[in-house]
């Protein structure tokens, strides 16, 4: 809490750190902080077996606390407990620790736990409790003899947990340690500088861990020095250690051999001073007090007049968490937020948990851990009172600190505001809400404010957002999860408190788009100075299937992106640089696209050794005994890592004997030396430079008088600036440590610049053109100055002014090649004319798009005045700029030049496909997508697949065509009580894309009862209709081509003859002609369950039939037109020949497009077979009209044969099932059993044709079977759905297959198919007959004749 109202006064802070509040809050009493704290907290302890051992724990507080213990994480019961018991300060007495190789009570990790009524509970730090093991000894001292002066190690290894218990013994006596002997680490005696009061007989005893335990002894000689040379070696070598800050850390480091060695120690190739640093034994070097700038490589040298030796350690060193800030005491009210701090040191870096009363807190959408560290609590209650802990833990310990939150009670001393009015919600997005209100009706004062309380629907932990400034009525809640239900309520505010709360608004926010989340729990660990291995978890929210990642990674210090997909939750980037900076990102893709990309994570690969040689290695020889060796680094790009030092590597003339070191001093005079030096990181040493050799002097330099003059002195004046070059004075035999150089404007003492006595040159800068300077140089030593040198120079007047910077390109073209590929191109105007590029210029090209926003630039260099970008997303607008770089000079971003891409097909199916019945029609189904996500183009439409048969081939499936801006279709008269199954594909400028997956659905099983009626009243008709005279154009006529002779012959015989005659003959050749027109109507329905099922037909291509025969009358009827001046049927001539109707590709113009004509049979009601077998359709490409007939009479059913080929019960479809394009009005007419129809590839505009036809109604398998009853006359006024037509693909008229293949061209010709009478016997057959076939103009031109010769016959009736 960081504010207190107004009314409290001041908190006060005592002497024990603790927040005490004096006053009262508007008349209740706040309650004081208590302090409880641990005053002793357990450590880790070593005990033996059987012995007692103490866990130490006491409690300041002002109540009294019960307290527990913990071991490995549960609760200690100690009441029957005889060998363990709380002491009464809370300390833990474990009076015999059992220990053994099966039985292991006692060790582990312990916990102490207070607790205080009503207040809260805290837990200590955890504390290990070792037991030593049994005493073994894995090596025995050994007898040796040394010589005088020498040293010697005695080993002595024992279990490692028993070291500290070891000591020694000489002849049975305790060993005096000092200085000179000495116990290492490991337990081992190192005597060093051997005299004869160390001989004797020593042994290593373990004491204090159990029965004393002895060696066996070793006898120690000592030998008088014989005086020969003996190589120098290691008695033992200095190991890698790790420490914790603050111990002590011995660094053994002994050396035999003569003469005696000289060691020295150097820290990060630096000479150890002393101070905290003592070397023991003239060799091993022990550091007290560790602080963290101890840690790293050390190197022990010992040398002597033969040669030396060196051997190399690291010590690492850790830290033990330490807090920097540890959480305070908190007062806070109900619904608030609060924050506990809490930072903490150390190494390596200690992981931060959180406890409240003792108990784990476990993140969740109201504990928060903020910054790694912090605990934040949102939405406070009262149950969250209570003592929160900050426990710090890593490989060196472990520490906690506590803090006490208090809940305060809202008081009240006076009236206070009414609950504030119409609190509504006017805003609301995905994650943020908008609340408004009005004025409470009783507000009592003038600066009202309010607090708005929310929660999730549900949940009773309330979260609070207060207004900016007094009378303000509106707040924007923020970070609001997607989707989600909500509760908030709003209180308002007076000087006296808090008054009536509105009552709860429920608002749930909008759903956020369907694309996945971030990948939570990005991680990158390096594995390798070139590869980093990456990890994340699946999307919280993938909103679908995960379909792959991209990974995005960046070098520091780059500006563009790259990535790669993977479909794992898990990547190994190798060939990466060594110690680069790399960051990197993940994103999830969905069948929607890209999400949320994670935040950037950025580690650097390791380190490896150099790989080149530091650079520009030089010497000079400062006097008799020292040599000063300088270089450069390494290249940057063969450094490797960070250079931590240098190693160089000496020898006098051609020894074989090498040493390290970084300081020379001590060397002998007038002797040659070979030096070479190379780079350190910490992986190691990198490659040397090649030998150099260098000789002292013989004898050192003169310093006790000044230098001389220097012997010459130059100058070069330049505009600005002076070039000083000089040679040092004559006389080599005085010291020169430096050079004073002194200049100004007529006096050289105006300024001074001193530089080393190596340096034998100085560029003054920063000086005025065209004036007068005069130049002084002198050298110097530790003695003072010596005489100087004069020169005098007048600086250049100012030159022509620097060039301009570069002009950016201008002229920016982007010109689009393809859907992926577009070519930029520019002009230069600091080019010649020619624009031919002559110099080492080059260009760099940036491109990007705006969607996503978020998008970043791309960018590519050339040499030339064009660049080709590929790899773009099609139909894409994208922005291109370029800039020109000629050495350091860089123009600005030349203007941008836009291009987009070209379609393409394509690349996903629509989504989001649904099927859905429609309501109170169970016929009729809806059908629901969304465009694709990869549209590559804007869609020009749709086409909707659908069939019984999910396994079927794709030519073989219903199709019916959508526009493109519609996302929505009917499609009416299934059958009921079928599973159908439906695939969507979408379509551009460019050809269609893939067809979605297949969307199952099954149509209900009964119809409504409006419905069912109409069938019925339908059925009742059948038998009436079958006794109508039907024209058609397939119909074979009894008569034969030359039958049009007969006829007149026969009406030329009844004007003469009798009247009678001519009836009898007119009968005869009616009954004739109807006879073999219903066995060959019968004959091609068996053709059309084959063949011609496969297309809706076009309500816009129906005509009503022009002409109706009833052979009872025999008269002519004529059915008027369409009344509407746009009819939808349509007249077309009916071919003469078959050669006439040939497949008709979709370029051709569609006037010359030839008519298709198409029916199918109707069966009786009863007849239960329902079903069809997509297996047995014809190829619609392969079907042609036929003309059929049979000696069996009209009453003949369809035989049982005739039932195997053709499965399905089909039924003449109402009006209904043929619909018009969306938005056109369907005129149709429900006709007889006997319709034929006829699709004309004609356009609307062709004028129509007065030759009478007969309409067949075309049905489908896939469609409802009823059959309509038959009007008096053609009804107009059926509204049309909104649904498309299949056949209106290209066109009104022009008609498609439903293969993708064929898609654009127009379908063959199907055959004509005359229903059968109903079924009376099974026994009957239908024989197909093989006679010519009848063409459209050949048909219209019988139908023609047969016209005349009935108005002959009205004539004659008549008269």
């Amino acid at each position: 809490l960081t504010e207190f109202p107004p009314s409290w006064s001041l908190p006060k802070v005592i002497p024990n750190g603790l927040l005490i509040l004096s006053s009262f809050f508007i008349g209740s009493a706040v309650r004081n902080f208590s302090p409880f704290q641990f005053s002793m907290e357990p450590s880790d302890t070593l005990a033996v077996r059987g012995a007692p051992t103490l866990l130490n724990c006491s409690i300041h507080s002002e109540f009294p606390a019960k307290i527990e213990w913990k071991k490995d994480g549960s609760f200690l019961s100690l009441a029957s407990d005889d060998r363990r018991q709380v002491l009464a300060d809370g300390s833990l007495l474990i009076s015999s620790v059992v220990h053994s190789k099966h039985n292991k009570p006692d060790e582990g990790v312990y916990q102490c736990v207070a607790t205080i009524d009503n207040l809260g509970t805290i837990i200590s730090r955890t504390a290990r409790l070792s037991v030593a093991g049994i005493p073994r000894y894995l090596s025995q001292p050994e007898a040796a003899s040394v010589r005088a002066g020498d040293s010697h190690v005695l080993n002595c290894e024992v279990n490692p947990d028993l070291v500290s218990f070891i000591r020694w013994e000489q002849n049975k006596e305790p060993v005096e340690l000092d200085q000179r002997v000495f116990t290492l680490p490991s337990g081992a005696l190192v005597i060093s500088n051997a005299t004869e009061a160390d001989a004797g007989l020593y042994r290593c005893v373990i004491d204090n861990a159990g029965p004393t335990k002895t060696s066996e002894e070793a006898e120690i000689q000592i030998l008088p020095e014989s005086g020969e040379e003996r190589t120098l070696e290691f008695l033992m070598e200095p190991q890698h250690v790790s420490k914790v800050v603050g111990e002590s850390v011995l660094l053994p480091c002994v050396v035999t051999g003569y003469p005696t060695a000289y060691v020295t120690w150097t820290h990060k190739d630096q000479l150890i001073d002393k101070g905290r640093f003592e070397v023991l034994g003239g060799g091993s070097l022990r550091i007290f007090n560790l602080t963290e700038e101890d840690a790293g490589s050390y190197s022990c040298m010992a040398d002597n007049v033969n040669g030396s030796i060196e051997a190399q350690t690291v010590l690492a060193l850790k830290a033990s968490p330490q807090f920097l800030k540890k959480p305070a005491n908190i007062y806070a009210h109900e619904a608030t937020d609060i924050t506990f701090e809490c930072e903490v040191t150390g190494s390596p870096a200690p992981t931060i948990k959180w406890v409240k009363n003792g108990d784990a807190v476990i993140p969740s959408d109201y504990f928060k851990i903020i910054k790694e560290q912090n605990l934040l609590v949102l939405g406070l209650v009262k149950s969250d009172e209570g003592f929160y802990q900050c426990l710090a833990e890593n490989d060196a310990g472990n520490v906690q600190s506590s803090a006490q939150l208090i809940i305060l009670d809202q008081g009240s001393a006076g009236p206070t505001p009414s609950a504030p009015r119409d609190v509504v919600a006017s805003l609301v997005s995905t994650r943020f809400i908008k609340l408004t209100w009005r004025l409470p009706a009783e507000p009592h004062g003038d600066d009202v404010t309010y607090s708005v309380y929310y929660s999730l629907e549900g949940n009773n932990r309330e979260r609070i957002v207060n207004t900016s400034r007094p009378g303000e009525m509106q707040v924007t809640i923020q970070n609001l999860m997607p989707d989600t239900k909500y509760s908030f309520r709003v209180v308002a505010h007076n000087r006296n408190g808090p008054g009536e709360s509105s009552a709860p608004l429920r608002v749930a926010t909008q759903p956020e788009v369907q694309v996945p989340g971030p990948a939570p729990n990005l991680q990158a660990v390096v594995t390798s100075p070139s590869t980093v291995s990456l990890s994340w978890d699946m999307p919280l929210t993938g909103n679908g299937e995960i379909q792959n990642y991209k990974i995005y990674y960046m070098e520091k210090g780059m500006d563009s992106e790259q990535d790669l997909d993977v479909s794992t939750l898990s990547y190994t980037m190798t060939g990466l640089k060594k110690f680069t900076e790399y960051s990197f990102r993940v994103v999830a893709y969905n069948k929607h696209g890209p999400g949320v990309s994670t935040e950037d994570i950025s580690v650097r690969t390791y380190c490896d050794v150099p790989s080149a040689p530091p650079q520009n290695m030089t010497f000079e020889v400062l006097n008799s005994k020292s040599i000063m060796v300088r270089w450069q680094p390494p290249p940057a790009d063969a450094q490797n890592g960070e250079i931590i030092g240098y190693k160089i590597r000496y020898r006098k003339g051609t020894r074989k004997s090498e040493a390290f070191f970084l300081y020379f001093s001590g060397l002998q005079r007038g002797t040659e030396y070979m030096l070479r030096v190379s780079a350190i990181t910490v992986n190691g040493t990198g490659p040397a430079t090649d030998w150099t050799t260098a000789e002292t002097f013989e004898s050192d330099l003169d310093e006790t008088t000044v230098p001389a003059v220097p012997s010459s002195l130059h100058v070069r004046p330049l505009v600005n600036s002076i070039v000083v070059s000089w040679t040092p004075p004559e006389n080599q035999d005085i010291v020169v440590r430096g050079y004073t150089i002194g200049y100004g404007i007529g006096s050289p003492h105006a300024q001074t610049i001193k530089v080393d006595y190596k340096q034998r040159y100085y560029t003054i800068e920063n000086l005025n053109p065209s004036s007068h300077y005069v130049i002084t140089l002198k050298a110097f030593n530790n003695v003072g100055e010596g005489i100087p040198v004069y020169e005098s120079a007048i600086t250049r007047p100012q030159s022509v002014p620097d060039p301009l910077p570069m002009l950016p390109p201008v002229g920016v073209q982007a010109s689009v090649l393809s859907h992926d590929t577009i070519k930029v191109t520019w002009a230069d105007n600091s080019l010649p004319k020619n624009q031919k590029i002559t110099d080492a210029r080059y260009y760099t090209v940036r491109w990007k798009t705006n969607i996503p926003a978020n998008t970043k630039f791309k960018v590519a260099n050339t040499t030339t005045l064009t660049h080709t970008v590929t790899g773009l997303k099609p139909n894409t607008l994208y922005e291109f700029s370029v800039m020109v770089t000629k050495g350091r000079r860089t123009s600005t971003w030349s203007m941008t030049a836009h291009g987009t891409t070209f379609e393409t097909i394509p690349s996903s199916a629509p989504k989001d496909v649904t099927v859905v019945s429609k309501e109170g029609r169970p016929r009729t189904i809806i059908v629901n997508w969304q465009p694709p996500s990869e549209a590559n183009g804007k869609i020009t439409g749709y086409i909707i697949y659908y069939s019984t048969d999910v396994n079927a081939e794709v030519h073989d499936w219903v199709i019916e065509p959508v526009v493109g801006n519609r996302l929505t279709h009917q499609i009416q008269e299934l059958t009921l009580d079928t599973t159908y199954y439906f695939k969507i594909q979408a379509r551009n400028s460019k050809g269609m894309g893939p067809m979605s997956d297949a969307v199952q659905f099954r149509t209900p099983k009964a119809e409504s009862s409006d419905k069912m009626a109409n069938d019925q009243g339908n059925c009742s008709l059948f038998s009436y209709s079958t006794n109508i005279f039907h024209v058609s154009g397939k119909t074979d006529m009894s008569m034969s081509g030359t039958g049009d002779n007969h006829i007149l012959v026969i009406v030329i015989i009844v004007s003469v003859g009798a009247f009678t005659i001519i009836l009898v003959v007119v009968g005869a050749f009616l009954c004739t002609r109807r006879t073999t027109t219903q066995q060959k109507k019968k004959r091609a329905a068996c053709k059309s369950a084959n063949g011609s099922h496969k297309y809706k037909g076009n309500s816009k291509d129906l005509k009503p039939p022009d002409l109706w025969i009833h052979h009872e009358r025999l008269e002519l009827k004529p059915i008027d037109k369409s009344p509407e001046p746009n009819p939808v049927m349509t007249d077309t001539p009916i071919p003469r020949t078959s050669q006439d109707i040939t497949p008709v590709d979709g370029s051709m113009d569609p006037m010359l497009q030839r008519p298709v004509i198409s029916a199918h049979p109707i069966h009786s009601l009863d007849n239960h077979h329902h079903h069809y077998h997509l297996g047995s359709l014809a190829s619609p490409t392969r079907s042609y009209l036929h003309h059929q007939s049979s000696t069996r009479s009209i009453a003949t059913p369809i035989s049982h044969l005739d039932r195997a080929e053709s499965t399905e019960s089909v039924r003449n479809t109402p009006s209904a099932d043929l619909l018009p394009p969306s938005g056109q009005p369907s005129c149709t007419t429900d006709l007889s059993e006997t319709d034929i129809s006829y699709h004309s590839s004609a356009t609307e505009e062709e004028p129509a044709f007065t030759t009478p036809i007969a309409h067949v109604r075309p049905t489908h398998p896939l469609k409802s079977f009823a059959v309509p009853a038959i009007p008096a006359y053609p009804m107009y006024d059926s509204a049309a759905l909104p649904s498309t037509p299949l056949l209106s693909q290209t066109g009104p008229h022009s008609v498609k297959t439903a293969s993708i293949g064929t898609l654009g061209r127009t379908r063959t010709p199907m055959p004509v198919i005359v229903p059968s009478a109903p079924d009376v016997s099974e026994s009957s057959r239908l024989h197909e007959d093989a006679g010519s076939n009848y063409e459209t103009d050949e048909l219209t031109e019988e139908m023609a004749h047969l016209e005349g010769l009935m108005k002959d016959l009205n004539a004659i009736t008549t008269a």
